[in-house]
């Protein structure tokens, strides 16, 4: 059993890292435990609490810089929850080792999604209001030096895509944040702060349905959690804090290091 306060200290650590880049902190989390010794079928429910709660956390200051796109977070938590319903239904049925590497490789393929090269995006414009238009998947995401406006793309592909997170959130106990923020900045087009905002803002509903299902089943320790919980509401208020303030290439650079590490770790663990 790892300790309360050892608990504390990691949820802390992964759910800044997670809030920052909108990856959810839990799958940074998860294969820290199970490196420590903790097996990943009880690791997995101890994801998905701190991610629920570092998702409470990180609302407050993500809504005050207005980064958050709410008809955007709607539109694909109803595909993600679905998929994370029929995920922890299902995540029995895979060995350890399945799970472990499963996630290893979509966590490579994040990695490569953020840190492949891109154009140079259209220049920031001054006098544009940050925020959301209304009715829309589209508004404005704040730049340096003014605001950049965004439409949302391809959204049966991005839709398909926001499923299959929320089946790894079911399955592996993570967030499908990791899935979720590369989907919507590489596929749907939105900018990648706004697509990381949202994604943490809303990755709570999804860890939510399937956490529903691991207290039915009795996986979620009280005490592991309680200290989860207080490790990650922390954490989530200075991951959120630091994504309104860090550079975006900063952004990708980080996102694509730590998914990319989290993916060798997995592998060779497993």
């Amino acid at each position: 059993m790892v300790s309360p306060l050892l608990l504390m200290g990691a949820s802390l650590l992964t759910a800044a890292v997670g809030a920052m880049g909108g990856l959810g902190g839990a799958v940074l989390l998860v294969p820290l435990l199970a490196v420590g010794g903790m097996p990943a079928s009880q690791a997995a429910p101890l994801g998905l609490v701190s991610v629920a709660a570092l998702s409470m956390a990180a609302g407050g200051p993500q809504l005050r810089e207005r980064t958050v796109n709410h008809r955007l977070g709607v539109t694909v938590e109803v595909a993600a929850t679905i998929g994370a319903t029929m995920g922890a239904l299902g995540s029995g049925l895979l060995g350890e080792q399945a799970l472990a590497r499963g996630l290893g490789a979509v966590a490579l393929l994040a990695a490569l999604a953020m840190l492949r090269p891109r154009r140079p995006g259209a220049p920031a414009t001054e006098g544009l209001t940050v925020g959301e238009w209304s009715g829309q998947i589209a508004g404005v995401a704040p730049e340096r030096g003014g605001g950049r406006e965004y439409r949302a793309r391809s959204l049966p592909a991005g839709l398909a895509l926001m499923w299959v997170s929320g089946v790894v959130a079911g399955v592996a106990g993570t967030s499908g944040g990791f899935v979720k923020t590369p989907v919507a900045n590489d596929v749907m087009a939105i900018p990648l702060r706004v697509a990381a905002a949202t994604t943490t803002f809303t990755i709570g509903v999804t860890a939510a349905a399937g956490l529903v299902v691991f207290t039915l089943q009795g996986r979620v320790e009280p005490r592991a959690a309680a200290a989860v919980v207080a490790g990650s509401l922390v954490g989530g208020q200075l991951g959120a804090l630091a994504q309104s303030r860090a550079p975006v290439t900063a952004m990708r650079l980080l996102l694509g290091a730590v998914l990319a590490t989290i993916a060798v770790v997995l592998w060779v663990t497993s």
